[in-house]
């Protein structure tokens, strides 16, 4: 079936196009697998055109063997051995063990090492669509990115940038990693008739030093590799291999006069401090010192100081690198303020080479077809290539969703949807409605990877893209929503809308104005769930039955822990912050445990001037029968305590849950302790909502205590703002 691609326009002018929407496609792309070590060619679905990015399909791409290589290398080796190369990680597994347990942390390691990992980052090829919120870029236009080796790439906006007309797409695919050197060589601010020394002259490493003969600097290049040293030399640098004899830090101080050089750029990968000492050594007094590459940083003080030597590491393709808000909301750095930003430095590699100035085509050493990749990757740590091309079919075939188990299903069977395929999905959900038996009939994801990969490891029927071909289709009665917060309220909306019964991971909804289209979607013909699973788990049965349905207190205790503030998660547009994201869950299981609804909400956060994304806070709540609720969400506390602990006080009585592992009551006769593995009440909630689908009944959760809670998180937020209590 041929690719198809649907316009809408809601204008007169037939030449204002608004939304492009690519249907009916499957791609090819190369994928890693850290869990049994194999790099394969997967069929994926291929990506719906995102808000702020462009959909590409892909002509050539560059390997980058360095970068790849370490990807792959770590993918082959034992758990033994990876552990050895990540022992920061081995200490977080460990401090996991102590609190959650050995089982559930094993179940996360291995869950984690089975997530796929996309290679590439050097993509070249046409734009086919086009996403809301682009301007810069239309049909038909060439592109360089920083998408994967994939048939087709959907890619923010500011990652990407044209190509001129007299650079080859071969050429072009060299302009992401072409950037990682310019990056380098500009934190190293060269002037004309410096001398600068370029340690590693791999891919990298040998285009930063002819940008630097560009710049007009004298260029020294060192390498192991006869070969690289050759194609050096034949570019007009001063290349040497220490392995032909010849100390380099006193040939540097022949070629500099006794002076030094000006600058050392490190693209090198090397565990040894020798590098970096090295380094030092041939630099002159003040000289610059970048870290493009990955060596070991041991670093000799007195090597540094009585030269007064600048050090600085290099981060990727510049500015904006990792920025959430310039690579994926599309805002871009104003340039009298930040001249080179990662998509300006793309430009300036494709203008060098359309002037002639870096010539990178020589640089090529093979050009493999897309379907003979293992050419490339079975050899990958051995190969003397320096740049490999893969080259993409020029049509490419294709037919539906991509379809992974042949299970049959039907209306009324409760066959379930499922759109989003995080960590909650692959590491809590589906193998929890996997052990009971589920019908999981689809699964939506953005990349079509993620999804793949857990359809196959699930027997989830299909794999797609496209979430609203779920929401069509009649043999689906349950979707289950795990997206990122700010979509969970118009997936619910179009669910509902869709006849379809909806469970959604929390929040569920982000403000008052989306919470109001579920309300207005909402018939209670078919149910509608959102994830508070604490409230099914067998410590908080055990504690409810124990205090009795009377007022109460409750104190619930979240030690969060730290997550950086550039996560998307603080984002109040995206993820609500933490209280609205998170501590809705404590206010659900006080709900459940006071046999009421909140009245009214005071909360007060740590700081001077707290935000409305702040992650430590303390809230009251005011219960409708009397019962009184503090939570406690707290992101700075230590890792080796326990991250969850429940008090409830009622009747002269007191039951202590500490981490959903241990539940302990004082003065309730006949009951000291319930002692299990840490269980938050996921698997019960699951399988008490397959019933509710299949065989009608109840809500789990009635809904006005959903829409109470709800609105309780919107409150908490208000009271911080107003400072005074909040009624609902």
């Amino acid at each position: 079936m041929a690719i198809g691609w649907t316009i809408y326009c809601n204008s007169t002018n037939p030449a204002i196009i608004i939304t492009f929407v690519l249907t009916e496609t499957i791609l090819k792309q190369i994928i890693q697998s850290f869990k049994t070590g194999e790099t394969i060619l997967e069929e994926v679905p291929a990506p719906m055109v995102k808000r702020g990015c462009v959909l590409i399909k892909t002509s050539r791409s560059l390997v980058s063997v360095g970068t790849e290589r370490m990807l792959v290398e770590f993918g082959r080796a034992n758990m033994l051995q990876k552990a050895r190369q990540q022992p920061e990680r081995v200490k977080q597994v460990l401090g996991k063990i102590k609190t959650d347990g050995l089982k559930p942390t094993l179940n996360a390691v291995f869950n984690k090492l089975g997530q796929p990992l996309p290679l590439g980052y050097c993509n070249v090829g046409k734009v086919i669509a086009v996403g809301e919120g682009v301007t810069e870029y239309t049909i038909g236009d060439r592109v360089a990115s920083n998408g994967a080796h994939a048939e087709y790439v959907c890619v923010p906006k500011n990652l990407c940038a044209h190509v001129p007309d007299n650079v080859s797409d071969e050429e072009a695919a060299f302009t992401v990693i072409g950037a990682i050197g310019l990056q380098g060589l500009r934190l190293c601010n060269p002037q004309l008739g410096e001398t600068i020394v370029v340690v590693g002259l791999g891919l990298i490493g040998l285009i930063t030093a002819e940008l630097l003969v560009a710049n007009g600097c004298r260029v020294i290049g060192i390498d192991l590799d006869a070969n690289k040293v050759a194609i050096a030399k034949k570019k007009g640098i001063t290349a040497i291999n220490p392995n032909e004899g010849g100390d380099v830090v006193k040939l540097v101080n022949a070629v500099t006069d006794g002076i030094g050089a000006d600058g050392v750029i490190i693209t090198a990968s090397a565990k040894t401090d020798e590098v970096i000492a090295q380094a030092a050594k041939m630099s002159r007094k003040r000289g610059r010192i970048i870290l493009v590459g990955v060596v070991g940083l041991n670093i000799s003080r007195a090597d540094f100081y009585e030269k007064e030597l600048a050090f600085q590491v290099s981060c990727s393709y510049g500015p904006g690198r990792y920025d959430d808000s310039y690579e994926k909301a599309g805002t871009d750095y104003p340039l009298p303020y930040v001249r080179w930003t990662e998509q300006r430095n793309f430009k300036a590699v494709l203008q060098t080479i359309s002037a002639g100035k870096l010539d990178v085509s020589t640089l090529i050493t093979e050009r493999v077809n897309l379907d003979e990749f293992n050419k490339i990757y079975s050899n990958i740590g051995n190969g003397e290539s320096i740049a490999s091309i893969l080259v993409y079919p020029e049509e490419s075939n294709s037919s539906g969703t991509v379809t992974v188990s042949d299970g049959i299903f039907g209306a009324g069977r409760g066959c379930i949807g499922i759109i989003g395929a995080g960590n909650f999905t692959g590491m809590t959900m589906l193998p929890a409605l996997a052990a009971m038996g589920a019908p999981l009939c689809a699964i939506a994801s953005a990349s079509g990877l993620t999804g793949t990969s857990l359809a196959k490891k699930y027997k989830i029927g299909k794999s797609t893209t496209d979430y609203k071909s779920i929401l069509e289709d009649p043999a689906i009665d349950l979707v289950m929503i795990t997206t990122r917060h700010n979509e969970h309220a118009r997936m619910v909306t179009e669910s509902l809308r869709a006849g379809k019964h909806v469970f959604v991971e929390k929040p569920l909804a982000l403000n008052r104005q989306e919470l109001d289209e579920i309300l207005a979607a909402y018939s209670g013909i078919k149910t509608l769930t959102v994830g508070f699973n604490r409230r099914f788990s067998p410590h908080m049965q055990k504690a409810k039955q124990l205090a009795g349905a009377v007022p109460m207190n409750v104190i619930a205790t979240m030690n969060a822990g730290h997550i950086p503030a550039n996560s998307w998660v603080h984002d109040l547009a995206v993820g609500g912050g933490r209280i609205i994201g998170e501590a809705c869950h404590y206010m659900d299981l006080i709900t459940f445990l006071t046999g009421s609804k909140i009245k009214a909400v005071c909360m007060n956060a740590m700081g001077v001037n707290p935000q409305a994304n702040t992650d430590s806070a303390s809230m009251l709540l005011q219960y409708e029968n009397g019962s009184t609720g503090v939570i406690n969400y707290f992101a700075n506390g230590s890792k080796d305590y326990s991250k969850e602990r429940i008090e409830v006080y009622a009747q002269e009585r007191t039951i202590i849950t500490d981490n959903f592992m241990l539940t302990e009551g004082f003065g309730t006769p006949g009951f000291s302790r319930l002692k299990t593995n840490i269980d938050k009440g996921h698997s019960a909630q699951f399988k008490l909502l397959m019933d509710r689908v299949k065989n009608g009944g109840q809500p789990l959760i009635p809904f006005d205590e959903i829409v109470n809670t709800t609105r309780a998180g919107f409150a908490a937020i208000e009271s911080l703002t107003a400072r005074q209590w909040v009624s609902i």
